[in-house]
């Protein structure tokens, strides 16, 4: 008999937690899926059906049984969970990038994945010490766009530069000297944020262009995956209208 383990770190598998999420995992990385769980009070009708044709398109075996629901999911409405197995990414040079320095929210990762691949720029830099991004917790905020997003982790942020350098960086900082409406990118570049609650270290006052995104004094500063989206949407707002044959005014 089978005993389910909560999710750990040095785990070589994860999970995605719920129906919408699984439909992600095997659409998008079905190489990497184990197996599928389906809890008994799966409804048949459209959902179970999808599900069994995805299941069998990939050969992916269908578990039924309630008790890893148990150790993994607190939610009443997880009826289906999808087992998958670690996956490495690469990052393009030719790409621009999100730049992580020391993330510490499950929560905010997963949405700054979403946003990111939504804008175009999901390739992202993780700098250590941060958070797994195979986390379930991760995985659900980013309502399944981890699976579409190469991500990789560095020990330092030049490790990072020593590698992708060679672009335009734009670190976000309440010191900076541009405005964000003032930063038009060219060419290749990152976006950098720093951790939530201590935001860049100083040095990277001497890196790229630093910016801020001016708000009102009501707020000290915006949170993370916000500033981060806004960041995002400004520096491709050009390039993302354009494929969209532009927006109407009005």
């Amino acid at each position: 008999m089978a005993a389910y383990k909560r999710y750990r770190k040095d785990s070589p598998v994860s999970y995605a937690l719920g129906i919408t999420l699984t439909f992600e995992l095997l659409r998008y990385k079905g190489e990497y899926v184990n197996k599928v769980y389906v809890h008994s009070e799966l409804k048949e009708g459209d959902a179970w059906d999808k599900l069994q044709g995805l299941c069998r398109q990939l050969d992916v075996e269908i578990v039924k049984t309630d008790k890893i629901f148990h150790v993994l999911s607190q939610k009443e409405n997880c009826y289906v969970i999808g087992e998958f197995r670690k996956f490495e990414s690469r990052l393009s040079p030719g790409r621009s990038h999100i730049v992580l320095v020391n993330p510490s929210n499950n929560g905010n990762m997963g949405t700054i994945m979403r946003s990111a691949l939504g804008f175009g720029l999901n390739q992202i830099a993780i700098i250590r010490p941060a958070v797994d991004a195979f986390d379930p917790k991760v995985v659900r905020a980013s309502m399944g766009a981890v699976f579409s997003t190469e991500f990789v982790y560095f020990d330092t942020f030049e490790e990072y530069r020593s590698q992708y350098g060679e672009r335009e960086l734009y670190p976000f900082m309440l010191q900076a000297r541009r405005s964000l409406h003032e930063v038009r990118p060219e060419g290749v570049f990152s976006l950098i944020f720093g951790n939530e609650g201590t935001g860049l270290p100083e040095e990277f006052l001497q890196i790229g262009t630093t910016v801020i995104i001016p708000h009102t004094d009501r707020i000290d500063s915006l949170n993370l995956p916000i500033a981060a989206s806004i960041a995002m949407y400004e520096t491709t707002k050009e390039s993302i209208g354009r494929s969209f044959g532009g927006f109407e005014s009005g």
